[in-house]
């Protein structure tokens, strides 16, 4: 009996919040941001990608929309999507070993057009 797993593809919605997390990312490290981490899951949620800039660690949530039928990329983050961030946030800093560091939360909005909206300091 063979037994060798084949990888399924990803779903066309999973490569797109790749891409457009890839975009964001290139799109910050541009800006002299520094990647520290993607994709830190926790029991809470996740970090789609944690930046330094300076001395600011910076909590970046990318979401990326098709079109606005039910929203702009930019709404779809909601009180509750803010306070899984929040908590996801506070588990991660509980695993560094130094200083609390200044923190901030932007959000990087990306439209099926391609359009890239950035929201430093979004709550």
């Amino acid at each position: 009996m063979n037994t060798t797993k084949i990888p399924k593809t990803k779903a066309a919605h999973l490569r797109s919040g790749e891409l457009a997390e890839q975009r964001a990312c290139d799109f910050l490290l541009s800006n002299h941001f520094t990647l520290v981490e993607r994709n830190f899951r926790c029991p809470h949620g996740e970090l789609d990608l944690i930046m330094r800039e300076g001395e600011t660690l910076v909590i970046v949530e990318v979401r990326f929309r098709k079109n606005a039928k039910y929203g702009s990329a930019l709404e779809s983050v909601t009180a509750s999507k803010q306070a899984k961030l929040i908590a996801t946030t506070e588990f991660y800093l509980n695993t560094l070993t130094s200083d609390m560091p200044a923190i901030r939360f932007d959000v990087i909005g990306i439209s099926g057009e391609g359009e890239l909206q950035w929201v430093q300091n979004a709550f």
